[in-house]
């Protein structure tokens, strides 16, 4: 049978990638706030649409506000901040006191979209940033549905999208999130976006991190702050956040060092192995993936004939930070077999490898990177896989390769 389907002709004919114009590096615009145009890839693209989100007290708003801040003193333009949650009184007194008062810094409090995009409209073409806080209050009047809802928050986000794209204006959204720390509404709002970036900490801590989940611009990133009554202050070194201080080696501790997009950070793992008159033992995790620490607490207790069957084992990571590198499963097994045998690690030492079921330790990537941030900090001796030698050549730390987790505890004793 033939087929009746017949296309129409293109506006616009694919071409060779070859015949393209070249282009250079993409322009961007610098915010002043050196880590967060860092986890972006060096600053916001003309018609980018930035998702930002992060948990209720998290730092979000006070973060945007200095951000709006800063591009309006340095580049002498109207930044438009719209919010739909607070008034702008609400708004200014937060400004005061994080010192955001340039002239340039403009605020609206409204929550139909068609006023928002008025607001736009009423300073353009002049703006060189849009703020608006939050998606999830905006709605738009010719569409059916609370505001916050599926239709109404997809709506709102390809609204402004074209705003964005036409204009060459680039938008930061602010998005609420569930209470698993997805970003509320569609997930096909991710999609619709440039940039999505996510702002994690621990309520009763003031560290804060931002962290690049998609970014069409650059690597994935990641970036430190820390919450202080005057606002979001940069940590320029966060390495020296993740790991713990002290004069004498403590049992049941082990330094790794993860990568965040390109940024190589030291972090340390701790672990408490407790006997407990529980059947059924507990295995407590925190800054870990669940799942895979329950296997490698398996594989350390079958390559160190550890018997845990009686005890509470504690995972958990220290400043707040999450770690899904398998480059760290070295350093997990290694904390689990020192927290059970009562048998401490030097404080110079450090471990970096996947570890497999069989109990072999295999490379991971980035590992020039790892080495040169373990030595810049002051350690002398890495446990590292086998092959890294060949790779890496720093005569700065002592570099011994181990091909197996046994082989790894054993180093680890001497």
């Amino acid at each position: 049978m033939k087929s009746n389907l017949s296309g129409k002709v293109p506006l616009r004919p694919a071409r060779p990638v070859s015949s393209i114009t070249k282009l250079g590096p993409v322009p961007r615009i610098t915010t002043g706030i050196a880590e967060f145009d860092r986890v972006l890839g060096g600053g916001l693209v003309a018609g980018q649409m930035c998702l930002l989100s992060g948990a209720p007290g998290s730092g979000k708003s006070t973060l945007v506000l200095a951000i709006a801040d800063s591009v309006a003193k340095r580049l002498k333009r109207p930044v438009l901040y719209i919010s739909g949650e607070e008034s702008v009184e609400q708004i200014a007194i937060r400004a005061q006191r994080i010192g955001a008062t340039s002239e340039y810094l403009l605020l609206a409090d409204d929550t139909e979209l068609g006023a928002a995009i008025g607001h736009i409209d009423e300073h353009s073409p002049d703006l060189a940033l849009v703020i608006v806080d939050s998606v999830q209050t905006m709605a738009s009047s010719d569409i059916e549905g609370r505001a916050g809802g599926v239709t109404q928050v997809m709506e709102v986000a390809q609204a402004l999208t074209r705003v964005a794209k036409t204009r060459n204006l680039p938008i930061i959204l602010i998005g609420q999130v569930t209470k698993d720390s997805n970003v509320a509404g569609p997930r096909a709002l991710e999609h619709i976006v440039d940039a999505t970036l996510t702002l994690e900490g621990d309520a009763h801590t003031s560290l804060r991190l931002l962290r690049s989940v998609k970014n069409r611009y650059g690597s994935l990133e990641v970036a430190a702050f820390e919450q202080t009554d005057t606002g979001m202050e940069e940590v320029l070194d966060p390495s020296m956040l993740f790991r713990g201080h002290r004069d004498t080696p403590v049992a049941g501790t082990c330094i790794t060092v993860t990568v965040e997009g390109n940024r190589a950070l030291t972090a340390e793992v701790q672990a408490l192995v407790a006997p407990t008159t529980n059947p059924n033992p507990r295995r407590g995790v925190s800054g870990l993936d669940s799942s895979r620490m329950a296997m490698l607490i398996a594989v350390s207790e079958r390559a160190a004939s550890l018997k845990l069957f009686d005890k509470d084992v504690f995972l958990a990571t220290i400043g707040g930070i999450r770690l899904s590198d398998p480059g760290s499963d070295l350093a997990v097994c290694l904390a689990v077999v020192s927290a059970s045998q009562d048998a401490p690690i030097a404080l110079n030492v450090a471990a970096i490898g996947e570890v497999t079921l069989s109990g072999d330790v295999r490379p991971v990537p980035h590992m020039t990177e790892r080495v040169s941030e373990a030595a810049r900090l002051g350690f002398s001796r890495l446990l590292v896989p086998v092959g890294t030698k060949a790779r890496v050549r720093d005569k700065a730390i002592e570099l011994v390769e181990v091909p197996t987790l046994a082989q790894a505890i054993a180093a680890m004793r001497r």
